[in-house]
């Protein structure tokens, strides 16, 4: 039985790893990779690679065996329809017999459309009988924290998410309840609805980089119209930048506030504050 981990050298992926081989033996986990240069460090720790892409679907060909768990990591290539990406390594996943498969989604609370692939390949999981298991995982600190430089340029945190609240959690924080169940039992056929234990606004955001920075940092709440235009004027794609608006209208609302504590329960440890990612960004 391996424990294979798809996107291994992507942000989450390569956390995952790292984390999996503190519990399990490295040549029980596979990383499964486009490019091996990538993840020569894992190899170099005994991890066994396996090179295949969601868009080869022949990749996958014989790449699991039955009894394996796998965490199938959401692809990024938001143009080339994810949801049938995904497929490639269910119907492999499926054909092989795995144990289980494990997937990162999105909250059941957002109705922004990003979720919509989300939702479509959780419709794919649970239609093809495998034993799942969904991590819906929230809003990442990173997802502000690497993006610092416009914020201490400016003087500004620029959102389109007025006073809404985000229960974000570290990258680590993820891996540490993706890597919970693919190495714990009783997780087949579950939901786990992930954020991190408190839940923050954009003012105090703001204010925690000023605190940390000395500078005078404030908040400034756009609509959703200034703020697409500011991110394609950064050099984003229409589509994206659309996506990330639609993400800010759903904070307003409360949409990633997820507050079920099935994060910090899988994980065996308090999440991470922002505090913390704004400090590390800094260093």
């Amino acid at each position: 039985m391996s424990i294979v981990v798809t996107g291994a050298t992507g942000h989450l992926g390569r956390h995952v790893v790292t984390q999996l081989l503190e519990k399990v033996p490295a040549e029980q986990i596979t990383a499964v990779v486009r490019d091996k240069a990538k993840a020569a460090d894992f190899a170099a720790r005994g991890v066994n690679l396996a090179v295949a892409d969601y868009n080869s679907p022949e990749t996958f060909d014989g790449l699991f065996a039955a009894g394996d768990k796998v965490l199938l990591i959401s692809g990024n290539e938001f143009d080339k329809g994810r949801p049938q990406q995904h497929k490639v390594v269910i119907d492999a996943a499926k054909t092989a017999g795995v144990a289980l498969l494990a997937y990162t989604s999105a909250p059941g609370s957002l109705t922004a459309s990003l979720v919509d692939d989300h939702r479509a390949t959780e419709e794919l999981l649970l239609a093809s009988g495998l034993p799942y298991t969904l991590l819906r995982n929230g809003w990442y600190h990173e997802n502000y924290t690497e993006n610092l430089a416009p914020v201490l340029e400016h003087n500004a945190v620029v959102a389109a998410a007025g006073e809404g609240r985000v229960s974000s959690a570290s990258r680590a924080d993820y891996a540490a309840a993706a890597v919970a169940v693919l190495t714990g039992e009783g997780h087949e056929n579950q939901t786990y609805e992930l954020g991190g234990d408190v839940a923050w606004s954009f003012d105090e955001y703001a204010a925690e980089i000023a605190r940390q920075t000395g500078k005078e940092i404030v908040y400034n709440s756009v609509p959703g119209e200034v703020l697409q235009s500011i991110l394609t004027g950064a050099g984003l794609p229409e589509a994206f930048a659309t996506i990330l608006v639609g993400v800010d209208a759903s904070i307003t609302k409360g949409e990633l506030v997820v507050d079920s504590g099935d994060l910090s329960r899988l994980a065996g440890r308090p999440t991470s504050p922002i505090s913390e990612a704004v400090a590390d960004a800094l260093k």
